[in-house]
């Protein structure tokens, strides 16, 4: 929108991820990695191996969060991210001079600065996925978009984000075992509303008051306060 982050919108997006389910297949990190058209050395969505407290290991896969509180957006100079109406923290890479401002205020690691021009090969294509975006110029910090494509091209065609795989970003679409939903936590009948509802989540970093837009389902044996 071009008045970075005005507006309304009926929707707030959220994902929700289930740390007792994944398996650590990266099946969601080479999706995103495919359908983006990231380098291997500059995935937008990671994952890393955990344990509980009483030993039992897990994984968690880490996009960017779309917090509600960004701090990425207070400290861009020159609003080239912006939160959205519908959640969403939005990259404008024309806007972006590539200060790396956001890239140091944000305390998830979850954006990568683009040092220099592409010509490698994806790694992951066809295999995972084909790029549905273009690469980012040199010189521009990039990240997970939610895979904001998909949700306006597929609202704007009357499907539902979440509900309709077209319009679902990658990393859910493809989880062999069902351990990601994405949808609108502002309708109650949606399911990332019922399960947030229904079981306790745990969002990182709490304590920060960055009100990320990504839950998580903890994993066994690990205490939720």
């Amino acid at each position: 929108d071009g008045g970075h982050g005005v507006g309304e919108s009926p929707y707030h997006w959220v994902m929700v991820i289930d740390l007792n389910k994944c398996v650590g297949c990266d099946y969601c990190v080479y999706a995103c990695q495919a359908t983006n058209d990231t380098r291997d050395d500059m995935r937008w969505n990671i994952r890393e191996v955990d344990e509980t407290e009483t030993g039992n290991i897990f994984h968690v896969t880490r996009p960017c969060l779309h917090c509600s509180n960004a701090p990425c957006v207070e400290v861009c100079p020159v609003k080239a991210t912006y939160n959205r109406a519908d959640g969403l923290v939005v990259m404008d890479y024309d806007r972006c001079i590539g200060c790396r401002y956001c890239q140091t205020a944000c305390p998830y690691g979850a954006r990568e600065f683009n040092w220099e021009d592409r010509t490698d090969e994806n790694p992951v294509v066809p295999d995972f996925g084909r790029p549905e975006v273009a690469r980012r110029a040199r010189g521009v910090v990039e990240k997970c978009t939610f895979c904001i494509h998909r949700i306006d091209a597929g609202l704007a065609n009357g499907l539902m984000p979440g509900v309709d795989s077209a319009a679902t970003p990658a990393c859910v679409n493809i989880c062999p075992v069902t351990a990601r939903w994405f949808g609108d936590i502002n309708d109650p009948n949606s399911e990332v509303s019922r399960i947030i509802d229904e079981q306790p989540t745990l969002r990182l970093r709490e304590d920060l008051g960055t009100e990320p837009n990504v839950y998580y389902i903890p994993p066994e044996g690990m205490v939720v306060i």
